[in-house]
């Protein structure tokens, strides 16, 4: 996974960055609040970012506040890093938009196990919006029979808005985005294709002599 790390500190952030690229993550490096903000919009592909609360140009609230106004079937997972462990302040950082939080000084298994949270999250967002997405394209393709369709009792032939009777797999395709494949049923070979097959077998097939 493409994981943003938005810290001012050079030390924590290469601690975190050697952490994350010895678990397998892909790792982008920002050292301030403006380069994380800058990440966020150019690059798509970001779908875990890590932000330190206080950093210059933009604190970590400030970004999750500015990333959860941006229309996207896939935003980024936010983790705040932040000395404040006050009651107030992790409400203040999960109100701004903040999925998560580790205090510092952080524990490398807890934040692993957060990430791992993350990623479980993001699997989930992705799954929803491919499904999502496949009913959207589902029902642009559909066309949909409403109402009453007057149908012959015998030929089974339905009148259309025009009083025209028509085949109803004519009706259907004209209506709808389906289309027939013609079979015979168990039930109709038995009835109507077995007997005459049948007579016409006993006749001695082409070229029979009356």
């Amino acid at each position: 996974m493409r994981i943003l790390i938005a810290e001012d500190d050079r030390v924590s952030r290469r601690l975190l960055e050697a952490r994350l690229l010895k678990d397998g993550h892909e790792v982008v490096l920002a050292e301030d609040g403006a380069q994380a903000w800058e990440a966020l919009q150019k690059d798509p592909s970001i779908l875990l970012a890590i932000l330190d609360w206080n950093m210059p140009g933009l604190t970590g609230p400030e970004i999750c506040q500015s990333v959860r106004q941006i229309q996207t079937d896939q935003p980024p997972y936010l983790i705040l890093l932040t000395s404040r462990d006050t009651r107030e302040d992790i409400v203040s950082g999960l109100q701004a938009g903040a999925n998560d939080y580790v205090t510092k000084p952080f524990d490398f298994d807890e934040l692993r196990a957060r990430v791992q949270v993350g990623e479980r999250v993001i699997q989930l967002q992705k799954s929803v919006a491919d499904h999502v997405k496949e009913l959207e394209n589902a029902l642009a393709n559909v066309k949909m029979l409403q109402g009453l369709l007057p149908i012959c009792l015998y030929c089974k032939k339905i009148r259309d808005d025009q009083n025209y009777w028509q085949q109803l797999d004519k009706y259907v395709a004209e209506h709808t985005k389906a289309r027939f494949s013609h079979g015979i049923c168990p039930e109709c070979y038995e009835k109507v294709v077995k007997p005459e097959l049948d007579k016409y077998l006993a006749s001695g097939g082409p070229g029979s002599e009356a």
